[in-house]
């Protein structure tokens, strides 16, 4: 939700015009993404640096709902998305959509997403691509992949054949690629995305993947109907609905609407709208004169003292308390 975005990455888009993408290319000029446009209301950041001949990273920090994304469609390049926080997911080429959590991966073809709608479901996201030219690197291959017996057609096949998209739950070994990627100082980025580029396409290599190990895929029309029902509940967040009352109001499987809903924003529907309810009270008693009462039924709570039993549970004051505080300060 919104009011979990992090103040630094708001301080960091403070300056991106709303409704705008500032992508901004280092090392030029050999770029895979050439032709790269973005639409959104909202605001974003695409930081991409040319690393080798075929590869390149990118670093992504959004502040948008959903972003619309064109570029040129290759596909033997292989793209390696990690998602640092927020969440995001991918309606991609036939169908399929793809929803990572933090320290998830989705590895695909350039192909699969050339024409592609990203959904941020909390409001904001930060995260790494990586991408690799495998045609290039076959024949152009890094002193390293060439050192350890890079295989471009095995990954090729592997991760690209099919042109669909696998999603890879976060792991103490792509952590470890990872993590140490975001906030660097400028002297130090080229040398450990040059480094850690060539790692996880070296893990890929060795990675299998399963229906036991990766992320679950959903369609689209799966997805586009969860946010329905999440805007459903927001908009009705007063009222309280049981899990089969949302089932044939949208005509969903129970099963199917937890998991998808879980799959697309993190966690269950109850700890979604719980969560909701008191970051919205919280709005409230900020910025309104409601009584405690009236702000607990406007929120869904049958009582005062329910809500803020729940209130103190997630803050640690009770409503009253927190209200002293923001006028104090």
């Amino acid at each position: 939700m919104k009011d979990g975005f992090d103040a630094s990455m708001e301080n960091y888009l403070s300056g991106v015009p709303a409704g705008t993408f500032e992508i901004s290319k280092r090392n030029p000029p050999d770029f895979i993404f050439e032709k790269l446009t973005a639409k959104t209301s909202g605001r974003g950041r695409i930081e991409i640096f040319s690393l080798f001949p075929g590869i390149e990273l990118s670093v992504h920090r959004y502040n948008a709902e959903e972003v619309s994304f064109h570029h040129d469609e290759k596909a033997s390049v292989l793209e390696i998305n990690h998602c640092r926080r927020g969440r995001i997911g991918w309606n991609m080429r036939g169908g399929a959509s793809v929803y990572l959590g933090e320290g998830d991966l989705c590895v695909h073809s350039m192909a699969s997403c050339s024409d592609s709608k990203m959904v941020m479901p909390l409001g904001y996201y930060e995260g790494i691509s990586v991408s690799a030219d495998l045609k290039k690197l076959s024949s152009e291959p890094t002193d390293i992949l060439k050192e350890a017996g890079f295989d471009a057609e095995k990954l090729y096949n592997k991760f690209c054949a099919g042109q669909k998209p696998l999603g890879i739950p976060s792991g103490s070994q792509t952590e470890a690629i990872f993590s140490p990627l975001y906030d660097l100082p400028d002297d130090l980025k080229m040398p450990y995305y040059r480094l850690k580029a060539q790692e996880i396409l070296l893990y890929l290599i060795r990675f299998e993947p399963s229906s036991e190990t990766g992320l679950t895929q959903y369609v689209s029309r799966q997805t586009e109907l969860i946010k329905e029902i999440r805007d459903f509940l927001t908009d009705n967040v007063e009222k309280r609905f049981t899990i089969d009352e949302i089932s044939k109001k949208f005509l969903i499987n129970t099963s199917t609407l937890k998991s998808v809903f879980k799959a697309v924003y993190g966690t269950p529907i109850a700890s979604y709208m719980k969560e909701y309810r008191l970051s919205l009270s919280m709005r409230l008693l900020r910025a309104t004169g409601d009584s405690i009462a009236e702000i607990a039924e406007k929120v869904g709570y049958e009582t005062q003292s329910k809500f803020t039993g729940a209130f103190k549970e997630k803050t640690g004051v009770t409503p009253s308390e927190y209200r002293r505080f923001y006028k104090k300060s």
